[in-house]
């Protein structure tokens, strides 16, 4: 990540004719907000005098704070390609501040930030390559987004069977002119589906740039007349859309992860071990919809259970060896849905909680666990990750480091919050319902 001087950024919007800046953060639950100011506001924007009014914001305490202010991240400033050339536009993201400059404490960046600060006294350093998953879906006659494809393409098709090809290409080209390194992209499983991955990078970096992707992709496919949607399961007969995680720990510039003969060291296990053991209390936050739960089903090559391998992909978490890069370990549950501040804090905090306590992890998956019948399951002590929304949120109450990473306050404004969409979602009647009860009862 490039660091920029408070002289340089005002060069560079002098030189590249920059007219508007956004200061952009992130609220409880991973959605992007921003507030746009003139280039004449800019010095006051850096020295962090900008607000914003907490009064129609979600996750936000409002009986403490009526206002927060945003501290702009010089090294995340970039100018935005898609917009217009005359009258540029740049942004920052932002930290969010209260009116004596101390973090805000429901900031979903300072509890990441936090969690780094602590993994770096002690040597680590979390590196994270996101494979993003999403869907490209046609729009209505008034612009609005439907599920509608024409395309058949399935995994790693070309054109001119991937419609979605060309939309794809210049996502990656933007991306890159705003600074990503990409690794690879490809048409996934489903019929509209694609992944783009990037390159590894610290933990932070990492957050913010999948942020600024989900905003990047969005723009482009508008550009085409389609609608990129991030949902986890948009259509309930092809598989849904995930957000793995391929991470590996650093100390002194070594992966910690790599043992003898490139095996999976005993810290890694024991960093592997500390996510199976705390999973079930994230999963509120790594899949955080409604909908997040009809991707985690059998079937459709998402994870439903909690199991660990080297050779099974379809395993919660998958052991994988790279040629002359040593150990990862990709995470499959989450989805695009979660926000990845929180994520990435939640994993790191778990893992070295796996480290310190050098725990053991739990027998390793060598089959595919679909042929396992829920007893055989349950005589292996394999367990299950929470079926819906509100098993989730309970689990999450109970988990005592997910309270303590994420903090008391930030879990309750959580919980209220997500337990109110869970109860607007139980009142629903459904087409499903309808159709197997209407005529029968």
């Amino acid at each position: 990540m490039e660091k920029y001087r408070k002289t340089e950024i005002l060069q560079i919007v002098e030189e590249e004719g920059v007219e508007f800046i956004r200061l952009q953060f992130t609220d409880m639950f991973g959605t992007l907000k921003n507030v746009a100011v003139p280039v004449s506001c800019l010095e006051k924007a850096m020295d962090d005098r900008c607000t914003i009014d907490l009064a129609s914001l979600n996750g936000f305490a409002k009986e403490e704070e009526t206002e927060l202010y945003l501290k702009p991240d010089f090294s995340t400033f970039t100018i935005l390609p898609w917009r217009p050339q005359n009258g540029k536009v740049a942004r920052f993201l932002c930290d969010v501040c209260t009116e004596d400059g101390s973090e805000y404490e429901l900031s979903p960046r300072l509890i990441l930030k936090r969690a780094l600060e602590k993994a770096e006294k002690q040597g680590y350093t979390l590196e994270v390559n996101p494979e993003c998953e999403f869907f490209l879906f046609h729009t209505d006659d008034d612009g609005m987004p439907t599920t509608v494809s024409h395309e058949r393409a399935g995994y790693l098709d070309t054109s001119p069977i991937d419609l979605g090809e060309n939309t794809r290409r210049d996502i990656i080209l933007t991306l890159e002119e705003m600074g990503y390194q990409i690794t690879s992209s490809h048409h996934e499983i489903a019929p509209a589906q694609h992944e783009i991955d990037f390159a590894f990078e610290d933990a932070l970096s990492t957050a913010d740039k999948v942020m600024t992707f989900k905003m990047a992709v969005r723009t482009i496919a508008k550009r085409y007349g389609l609608h990129a949607t991030f949902m986890p399961k948009p259509r309930q007969d092809v598989n849904g859309s995930g957000l793995h995680l391929h991470m590996r720990l650093l100390k002194n510039g070594r992966n910690v992860f790599t043992g003898e003969n490139g095996e999976l060291s005993t810290d890694g296990e024991a960093f592997l071990a500390g996510i199976l053991g705390h999973v079930v209390g994230m999963t509120a936050v790594f899949n955080p919809l409604v909908n997040s739960y009809k991707r985690l089903v059998p079937g459709f090559e998402a994870p439903s259970d909690v199991t660990w391998s080297r050779t099974q992909r379809n395993a919660l978490l998958h052991v994988r060896k790279r040629r002359g890069e040593g150990v990862d370990l990709e995470l499959r549950s989450p989805d695009c849905a979660a926000n990845p501040y929180l994520l990435l804090a939640l994993c790191l905090e778990a893992g070295l909680d796996g480290i310190r306590k050098q725990q053991k992890a739990p027998k390793e998956l060598t089959e595919d666990i679909c042929r396992l019948s829920d007893e055989e399951k349950k005589q292996r002590k394999i367990q299950s990750l929470p079926e819906n929304l509100g098993v989730a949120l309970d689990a999450m109450g109970q988990d005592l480091l997910v309270r303590e990473v994420l903090g008391e306050s930030y879990v309750a404004e959580y919980q209220k919050m997500k337990r109110r969409e869970w109860k607007n979602y139980l009142e629903q009647v459904t087409k499903w319902e309808l159709e197997q009860y209407l005529y029968l009862v």
